[in-house]
């Protein structure tokens, strides 16, 4: 079990701070954008960051339960990411929250707390690391943050005799990630996928079908976009290697910043950018880019133009995910909701609002009864042959986290 402790930013975890808050995922609003994934460095650093508050480091614990009152209290407190959830005309009531409490008799307090990993991480830590509840149930958080909760020892195991839905249909690109292996504390809410998207008019002709196509053809040159998180742009510059981003070496990492640096000093990558890159696609400044999933979705509904293609080395994906806090007071009301969005009509209700990768397996009859295109997206759905092309950025130490953001930083001149 990781001790947490009181680190401190080094100055590129501070440059790659600031990139997340002034234009990657972590500026924008859900509907609009992916936020931080990785937030930058701050997977190890910027969490240390934002314990010198006199915070004594937590004890070394597997997870602190406290008396469970779901039986007596018919209620669960659930915090999620602004525009996270389906919404009905009037946008001021939840579907399938209500379908829930309808249900099972259990009322969920929504709460919309959560605009980036690290400002809510400082928002519960201080109960987190005296062993003090939150006043939460359940929380949503990105797949780097939950790997260090879970380390911390500051969320619960989950009890499977209440999931049986969701050990049933959760997809397998999402089963076992190397911070959660058998998904023991956590269960997807959505995954994030990274893809190759381009503009066909730009193109003029050019095929792009792969990073290697973006670097090397030189009538591309200045009209290529990479993304300012490092985790992506790496991840799919390893993969176009034939390198696996869930297993690479430091030497890996440097082969990859080095192939980078080679288009950047040749003038082929335009910038690195957060969710600016859309007007730059739409408008054709940008040839071809690696993007995020989400936004492309709504890019193709609103530009014939732009276009998406999955490369043959495969693509990266991240999650946001279900967790239980510490001495949180409805535990099993939690988990009771977390299987419920497990079946597959509040799946495909959920899905059809957000157009995230759903992470539940038989959903698209479903899906297609409220919306045909979504069902037929393989960027909300995606086929086997798709999801078997999926890869997560391996855990990272707090060690390779500062090595690797400094490198990263120099690459894009943050």
């Amino acid at each position: 079990m990781e001790q947490y402790e009181p680190d401190r930013l080094s100055p590129a975890q501070v440059a790659a701070m600031r990139r997340s808050f002034r234009n990657g995922r972590a500026a924008l609003s859900r509907r609009s954008l992916l936020r931080a994934s990785a937030g930058g460095a701050l997977a190890a650093g910027g969490l240390g960051a934002l314990s010198a508050c006199g915070i004594p480091p937590a004890a070394k614990t597997s997870g602190v339960s406290s008396e469970d009152h779901s039986a007596k209290e018919k209620t669960v407190s659930f915090s999620n990411w602004t525009e996270y959830m389906d919404v009905d005309d009037s946008e001021e009531r939840h579907p399938t929250l209500d379908e829930f409490k309808r249900r099972t008799g259990i009322s969920v307090k929504y709460t919309e707390d959560i605009n980036d990993n690290v400002e809510f991480f400082g928002k519960i830590k201080p109960q987190l690391a005296a062993g003090q509840p939150t006043g939460r149930d359940l929380i949503c958080v990105t797949d780097w943050l939950a790997a260090r909760l879970i380390r911390f020892g500051w969320v619960q195991k989950l009890d499977p005799s209440n999931l049986p839905t969701a050990y049933a249909r959760l997809s397998q690109q999402f089963r076992s990630p190397d911070w959660d292996p058998g998904r023991a504390y956590s269960y997807p809410w959505t995954g994030i996928s990274t893809v190759i998207a381009y503009n066909k008019k730009a193109l003029d002709g050019v095929e792009v079908t792969s990073v290697s196509d973006m670097l090397d053809n030189p009538r591309l040159k200045g009209r290529v976009g990479f993304l300012s998180e490092m985790r992506d742009s790496v991840g799919m510059t390893l993969l176009d290697m034939g390198k696996d981003p869930g297993k690479f070496t430091d030497d890996d990492y440097d082969a990859a910043i080095a192939r980078l640096q080679k288009a950047v000093d040749k003038g082929q990558i335009r910038r690195f950018t957060g969710n600016d890159y859309t007007s730059d696609l739409t408008k054709g400044d940008l040839a071809a880019c690696v993007a995020w999933a989400g936004d492309v979705v709504q890019l193709k509904a609103d530009s014939p133009d732009v276009g998406f293609v999955i490369p043959d080395s495969g693509y990266m994906t991240s999650t946001d995910n279900l967790l239980v806090p510490n001495k949180a007071r409805h535990k099993t009301n939690a988990e009771r909701l977390i299987d419920y969005y497990y079946e597959p009509r509040p799946a495909a209700q959920l899905a059809a609002y957000i157009n995230y990768v759903c992470p539940v397996d038989g959903v698209k009859d479903e899906l297609a009864k409220i919306d045909e295109d979504a069902a037929n997206n393989p960027l909300i759905l995606p086929d086997k042959a798709m999801a078997a092309k999926s890869r997560a950025f391996r855990s990272l130490s707090a060690k390779e986290e500062t090595a690797y953001e400094e490198k990263f930083a120099k690459l894009t001149g943050a």
